[in-house]
């Protein structure tokens, strides 16, 4: 409530102060123009967190902290600073080089620091960091972008030669601000980005601490060169200054941080398989279900099954589950990385491991059984439990490469009085789901050794195509 408070006052403040300075007609010709790269660049950092998606309210407040509260802070300090230089001689473009990035790197990354420190585990890794720090350093832009499209462009060029010098001015300004350096400000916060999923999942204390400045100086380092160019070239040294930064060092990194940033989404989009395998072994899920999580591919393909045989109840079903099911794939590796560095942290851990086994339980519910082609079958950790044709239950050995489809096991995590998978039993104690603790044997109840009756045809995922 609060945050959202600060936000609605910033936005006014911003949007009336520009509109104040240089009319309506300039704030709204601005907007639309600042509006247009906006849904590219949101699509952007929305297709790099296609695996485990952020809440969108997380998403807004940041976008929103970027875009009204950043730049009304970075309005104020900036003008300060612009009155103090020229009142002691020295020149007002400093601003832009001294004051302008440590003030607007500050307040664009502030946004996900409140997150992290509000919403501690919402921030899972460094994917995280980038979509949220990208997303408040997009804000930032599209306002300054009014400011500089409205007034800086077609304000002033209306009042020199009239209305169509002011939208030649707004075209060439465009031009420069989103099809040069459309990626600018989302560049220069990435770097605190990183910083901050560094710290998140990081194990030593002072890597904690040091990331995240490490990040957060990178970015205004970034931003003051950026600057620095843009300087220069309205001196005496010409556009050469800013042509040559801009293709030897700026596009470079831009291009560094995509791969970085590609690279990323494809190490995630594998987590399920490195982390889930202790949760299949242990029963809570089937070698189908962990297959199908390998890739977008997949993962679209038993949305496909699951609308067939259950409609769209299932796909939304299935479309949960994959989501779940990353988180659980992160919580794992958190614990394999002993983040959780307190009792109580792993009590949490502990907790949040139950509520998320139990959500796949009652999710997978939604379309096991529908399928008609698939006979009754369950799976153990090791081996299925298939009803034949002929009525006969046979175990069969899980083969090496998982066969789409292949019977859902009904997890017996929903079932009443079930021992928790993942005991918590004080410190220096966590043990994981089904940690293997000689042949056949696993630590903790899990459902293998709980198992509920047959409830009909248990179907899994498609055949990966």
């Amino acid at each position: 409530m609060l945050s959202g408070l600060v936000i609605a006052i910033c936005a006014v403040i911003i949007l009336g102060v520009i509109g104040w300075r240089y009319g309506l007609d300039a704030l709204l010709i601005g907007l639309a123009a600042a509006i247009i790269p906006v849904p590219v660049l949101v699509l952007a950092f929305l297709w790099l967190d296609r695996y485990e998606p952020e809440p969108a309210r997380y998403l807004v407040f940041c976008f929103a902290w970027g875009a009204f509260v950043a730049t009304s802070l970075a309005l104020a300090v900036n003008t300060a600073a612009a009155y103090l230089f020229t009142e002691a001689g020295l020149p007002e473009e400093l601003v832009a080089v001294v004051v302008a990035p440590v003030i607007e790197e500050i307040g664009k990354v502030a946004a996900p620091l409140l997150l992290l420190w509000r919403r501690r585990r919402q921030i899972a890794g460094i994917t995280d960091g980038l979509v949220y720090c990208g997303l408040s350093a997009t804000g930032f832009a599209m306002v300054e972008n009014i400011l500089y499209l409205g007034g800086i462009g077609y304000r002033a060029g209306m009042e020199e030669f009239g209305p169509a010098t002011g939208l030649v001015n707004l075209i060439a300004i465009f031009i420069m601000r989103v099809f040069v350096s459309g990626f600018a400000h989302p560049l220069f916060t990435a770097a605190a980005g990183l910083g901050l999923g560094a710290a998140v999942r990081a194990t030593s204390g002072a890597v904690r601490w040091l990331a995240p400045l490490a990040g957060l100086l990178t970015a205004m380092l970034l931003h003051a060169a950026w600057n620095l160019m843009a300087v220069l070239a309205g001196t005496t040294v010409g556009p050469w200054a800013f042509l040559i930064g801009y293709v030897a060092v700026m596009v470079p990194i831009f291009l560094s941080v995509v791969g970085l940033a590609i690279w990323l989404r494809a190490w995630e989009g594998q987590l399920t398989q490195r982390t889930l395998p202790d949760y299949v072994r242990a029963g809570w899920l089937s070698p189908p279900e962990l297959a199908a999580l390998r890739s977008l591919d997949t993962r679209y393909s038993a949305r496909r099954w699951a609308r067939r045989v259950a409609g769209e109840p299932g796909l939304r079903a299935m479309r949960e589950f994959q989501y779940v099911a990353t988180r659980l794939a992160l919580l794992r590796d958190r614990i394999q990385r002993g983040l959780d560095a307190t009792p109580a942290d792993r009590a949490r851990s502990a907790a949040d491991e139950q509520a998320l086994l139990a959500e796949l339980s009652t999710l997978r519910q939604a379309y096991t059984g529908r399928d008609p082609v698939v006979p009754p079958a369950r799976w153990d950790g090791q081996r299925y439990t298939i009803v034949f044709p002929d009525g006969q239950a046979r175990t069969v050995p899980a083969p090496a490469e998982p066969v789409m489809p292949l019977p859902v096991p009904m997890s017996a995590a929903h079932m009443p009085g079930l021992p928790p998978a993942y005991p918590y039993h004080g410190p220096g104690a966590y043990q994981g789901p089904g940690v293997p603790q000689g042949p056949g044997t696993y630590q903790g109840p899990g459902p293998a050794a709980h198992q509920p009756p047959y409830h009909g045809p248990a179907g899994g995922p498609p055949p990966q195509r």
